[in-house]
């Protein structure tokens, strides 16, 4: 990455972590994914803790969830429950109790707020609410002016990209320009985070570095 957009990258960062103490919400800035690993690992906490997380390309493309384990966490691994019934609200009981809740963000404002576009809203819900702390991990490439841009981002960049991954049969799919259907749609939480009412327990890491869609 040109040294220009790493300073640009440190300077957004500035702003954006002063709004996110404004909204309740803790901001950290690691130049490099690396050192946003070890933030995560060390917000995680002491002892042994209960980490679940929401799916997230930026997440997955790391090695943060074997560096969780190893550190003696306990991990919550979706792909180890079937979709029977049973099996499913056992892991949404431990999700939504979990110690942390790992995510990351469809788009972040200069001016500190989270903007997601969920299915199901597995994901959104547990930001909003249960589990004791979230932590967001997300590269500087989803800043956004404002939620408006934010909203455009998350549909024509986040979601189009997820319906190629997950084989949708959407018009975006194909085209790569979010279309608003709503036969077999995808975005159907959109959900806008403006502040915290448990002062910070959302906490943001942000990377240096482009990452995830």
């Amino acid at each position: 990455m040109h040294a220009p957009k790493k300073e640009n990258y440190k300077h957004q960062a500035a702003t954006i972590i002063k709004k996110l103490n404004m909204r309740k919400m803790e901001g950290y800035y690691c130049l490099t994914m690396e050192e946003a690993k070890k933030k995560v690992i060390e917000l995680i906490g002491e002892g042994k803790k209960s980490v679940a997380y929401g799916g997230s390309m930026t997440i997955d493309e790391t090695t943060l969830k074997d560096e969780i384990k190893a550190a003696g966490h306990e991990l919550v691994v979706r792909e180890d429950y079937d979709q029977t019934p049973a099996s499913q609200k056992a892991l949404k009981a431990r999700q939504v109790n979990a110690d942390t809740f790992l995510m990351s963000t469809n788009a972040i404002t200069l001016d500190g707020e989270l903007i997601n576009v969920d299915g199901r809203g597995n994901r959104v819900s547990y930001m909003i609410y249960g589990p004791e702390q979230v932590i967001i991990l997300t590269g500087m490439n989803k800043v956004t002016r404002d939620v408006e841009d934010g909203l455009k981002r998350a549909r024509n960049i986040a979601a189009t990209a997820n319906t190629v991954r997950l084989n949708c049969d959407t018009p975006c799919t194909n085209t790569g320009v979010c279309a608003d259907c709503l036969p077999h749609t995808i975005c159907c939480q959109i959900v806008v985070t403006r502040s915290s009412i448990i002062p910070y327990r959302i906490k943001v890491v942000l990377v240096g570095e482009d990452v995830g869609y």
